[in-house]
Order: structure tokens, then C-alpha cells, then sequence
């Protein structure tokens, strides 16, 4: 479950109490449609100086200015080391370093260690995940774990396209057969009425590729982007529109 606070989504996870999020939603914000009104990105054709308003209304509830990566749907990492804005994962662990994925259909996962010295954030759409963006976060996040710390990761879904609005063709099913990794048969249920398509759970294909590395602590997954279009931006429901952020920190406070 996610609780709702100051007009932003809070994952309800079992993440310790260092660890800070908060998912925005599409509306408090000042662009006009169709990026009405929150949006956060800055690529999508909207007014910069909406975005960047919008940018600073987020940074007031922020203790840093979040990464903001140039996400391509691949499967590079950005880590503390390298610091790449071009890649669809980022990981940290640097007390009130602010991660943030960017989102309009494609699903963001928020991660953390369960003593809370190291997380991270990946952009996870059909293409990311087939790939592996999720494993190659979780194996970039372990080289952060220190020795002593807990190396146990647990994982928050957010919101993203329902398994009722995904329909993919036979290319995507196609992609995940040739890679070689197992994935549940029933995350892809034909459509009787239109041969070669599919309904897909991405929801269900992030938990099997994250319990492939020994994530078995995996919460949320109950949104649908493109049904809920009062609360999120969605690509495949309006084509030109605006990105929600998904966003996660180690707090330093006391």
C-alpha cells in the first residue's frame, strides 16, 4: 500500500527510517496541458521555465537537487564512483544524495539495503527489464554494502501501466524468449479477439527478474498509470504529456 502526504505518494515499505521517498504526482504544479501540471521533465516539449518552476517547488521538500538522469531504456548504473546522467539506474550511498527516476508508464523501483546505507532507483520499462536494469542495480548496490552491513535489498514498485492497459505484440514476448531468462508464463495473456497480442504484467516480470537475485522483500505494485489519470502522466494513454518522479535519499537527520 502507498499513503498519501502533501500531494505526494508515500511507499508503505518495510525500509528503515533513514530511508526517505516520495513519488509526485501530476497535479500542484504550474505547466499547462497536456503537461498539466506537475511535470517534472524536462524532454517532453513543455515550457522550461514550467519545469524548472516545478523543479523548485519539489526541491523545497528535498535536502539535496536530485540526480536527474538522461534515461535512454537501457541498463547502465550510475554509481557514486562513475556519477553517468545518461543511464536508466542510479546508487548511492551518501547521506541526502536524492535519487530520482523519471516516469510515465514505464515502472520505477526504489531499493534499499534493510540497515539503510545504501539504495537506489531504476527506470524499468519492457526493454530495461529484459536487459536486466534491475539485476545490474541490485549487483551495484551490493559493491556499496560495507562488509558489516546488512546486504539484505528490498524492493518498492511504483506506480506504472496496469497488467489490464499493457498490450504488447508478439515482439516483446519474442524479446523476453530470446534472452534466455525465465520469466511466469501468465505474465503474458494472449488477447483472443487480436492475434499475435498480449496483455503483460510488468509488475509481475520486475518481481521475477528481482527475485532471480535473491530480492524476496518486494512491495507495491498496485497502481495503473493509465487508468488513474487524475493522479499520473501517462504516455500510452495521451501520447504528449508530462513525468512523474519517483524519488529516494538516506536521511541524515536526527
Amino acid at each position: 500500500m502507498t499513503s498519501l502526504t502533501n500531494g505526494f505518494l508515500k511507499p508503505e515499505w518495510d525500509a528503515p527510517l533513514s530511508i526517505q521517498t516520495l513519488v509526485t504526482k501530476r497535479t500542484g504544479g504550474v505547466s499547462l496541458a497536456p503537461f498539466d501540471s506537475f511535470n517534472l521533465g524536462d524532454h517532453v516539449g513543455d515550457l522550461p521555465e514550467n519545469v524548472l518552476a516545478n523543479r523548485a517547488l519539489l526541491r523545497t521538500y528535498l535536502p539535496a537537487d536530485p540526480i536527474w538522469l538522461k534515461q535512454i531504456h537501457g541498463v547502465k548504473v550510475s554509481t557514486p564512483s562513475t556519477r553517468l546522467l545518461e543511464a536508466d539506474a542510479v546508487v548511492s550511498n551518501i547521506p541526502n544524495e536524492v535519487l530520482a527516476i523519471m516516469t510515465a508508464d514505464c515502472l520505477p523501483v526504489l531499493f534499499t539495503n534493510q540497515s539503510g546505507t545504501v539504495i537506489g532507483a531504476a527506470h524499468a520499462g519492457w526493454r530495461g527489464l529484459c536487459a536486466g536494469v534491475l539485476e545490474n542495480t541490485v549487483t551495484e548496490m551490493t559493491k556499496l554494502i560495507c562488509q558489516d552491513a546488512d546486504k539484505n535489498i528490498i524492493a518498492w514498485l511504483g506506480p506504472a501501466i496496469g497488467p489490464q492497459a499493457f498490450e504488447v505484440g508478439q515482439d516483446v514476448l519474442n524479446a523476453f524468449q530470446d534472452f534466455g531468462i525465465s520469466y511466469p508464463q501468465s505474465a503474458f495473456s494472449p488477447i483472443s479477439e487480436k492475434p499475435g497480442k498480449y496483455l503483460a504484467d510488468i509488475y509481475s516480470l520486475a518481481r521475477s527478474r528481482l527475485e532471480s537475485v535473491g530480492v524476496d522483500q518486494i512491495f507495491g505494485g498496485q497502481y495503473c498509470t493509465v487508468t488513474q489519470a487524475a493522479q499520473f502522466f501517462s504516455y500510452r494513454r495521451d501520447g504528449e504529456t508530462g513525468r512523474f518522479a519517483s524519488l529516494i535519499w538516506i536521511s541524515d537527520a536526527k
